[in-house]
């Protein structure tokens, strides 16, 4: 039985899988190797099928203690932390050993998956439980301060007007002043709490809405270039909610060069992505890349907190919400930064619909 019968005849769909697909028989040769496997490991399966694993692999130890447990338990067994050298490079795998049935019982399935995806999908399920503190905190910090803070505008106007040196009034309007931006501020950070108007949009419009905002608020020496494929589906969620997330994020990495560089908008489809503990056939995704100085290594890891900056002058609010808009949309947003490049990914599913909150 060779490798294309095998596909065809016991594990049809194999050959369009993701994930990198392996199978054994009895004597550890390999019978499959699926184009994932491929891929992940610069192996042609001409080269290895009729191969047996430990002449195709430099330290294949801990798969064969995988094959030996789920062969004496006949069950699947997880075998976690290989690391296996392909490519030139040493990739940090888990893999799924599972028996063969019927005619096929004496051959072994092995899944791989790619421990960073795992450590991703992780911290994804982090983030989206971070969303909501952070949800509850913004609400409760916007009540607590709403309240005062008319009564000291209020309080402000009424000194005004019995003030008789007109140089007092300065202090006066400092106040109202900085009530009015303050409420201007909790009202940013109510924002997220308005039920979401659905409808179905273009992502590239979204993009050309923040690309003509941000160019407004620096004309000089920002650029800003555009990378789109033109094929990608529409969308269906709150068109305002997106601009506003794309344009935090963008007049984020802006204010981060002092209006004086490039930023990148580019999309991209996505297949079989996990967002939000699901899998989606298709997903958007949207990266905004600037060659700015990068985050600084302290806060990369609370960078979504609320009231977390890395400018003096920055509320440490845009990238909390636009993190909060997306997680309403199902979506994520992964961060990659070094000095002279950040990138922001965020993705979102194509194949679903944005639920009453």
């Amino acid at each position: 039985m060779n490798g294309a019968e095998l596909n065809v005849t016991a594990y049809p769909g194999l050959e369009t899988l993701a994930t990198a697909v392996i199978v054994l028989d009895a004597a550890h040769s390999i019978r499959y190797f699926n184009p994932a496997a491929e891929n992940l490991f610069a192996l042609s399966a001409k080269n290895v099928v009729g191969q047996r694993l430990e002449r195709v692999f430099d330290d294949a130890t801990p798969m064969a203690s995988a094959l030996d447990y789920a062969s004496s338990h006949n069950c699947s067994y997880t075998q976690h932390d290989i690391s296996l050298q392909a490519a030139g490079s040493r990739l940090e795998l888990s893999c799924t050993v599972t028996p063969g049935e019927g005619a096929l019982s004496d051959h072994y399935l092995i899944e791989f998956n790619v421990l960073n995806q795992q450590l991703r999908i992780a911290r994804e399920e982090r983030l989206l439980d971070q969303s909501e503190h952070n949800r509850e905190l913004i609400r409760n910090l916007a009540h607590e301060i709403k309240n005062p803070l008319g009564a000291l505008r209020g309080a402000a106007q009424l000194l005004d007007r019995e003030l008789d040196r007109a140089e007092l009034h300065e202090y006066t309007q400092v106040i109202i002043k900085e009530a009015d931006r303050l409420q201007l501020l909790v009202d940013r950070l109510l924002t997220p709490h308005k039920r979401p108007q659905i409808s179905r949009f273009n992502i590239h419009e979204i993009l050309e809405r923040v690309r003509s905002v941000l160019l407004a608020e620096h004309p000089a020496d920002l650029t800003i270039l555009r990378d789109y494929d033109t094929s990608l589906p529409l969308l269906t969620g709150d068109r305002e909610q997106m601009i506003q997330a794309v344009l935090n994020i963008a007049r984020n990495a802006a204010q981060a060069m002092q209006g004086k560089g490039s930023i990148q908008l580019r999309t991209r489809v996505a297949r079989r992505v996990t967002l939000a503990k699901k899998l989606h056939r298709l997903a958007v995704s949207v990266q905004i890349i600037d060659n700015g100085p990068g985050i600084p290594d302290e806060i990369r890891d609370r960078i979504f907190f609320p009231l977390v900056s890395g400018r003096e002058d920055g509320s440490g609010l845009g990238l909390t919400l636009a993190q909060t808009f997306v997680s309403q949309h199902h979506g994520s947003i992964e961060l990659d930064t070094e000095p002279g490049r950040t990138c922001f990914t965020v993705l979102l599913p194509v194949d679903e619909t944005v639920q009453d909150y």
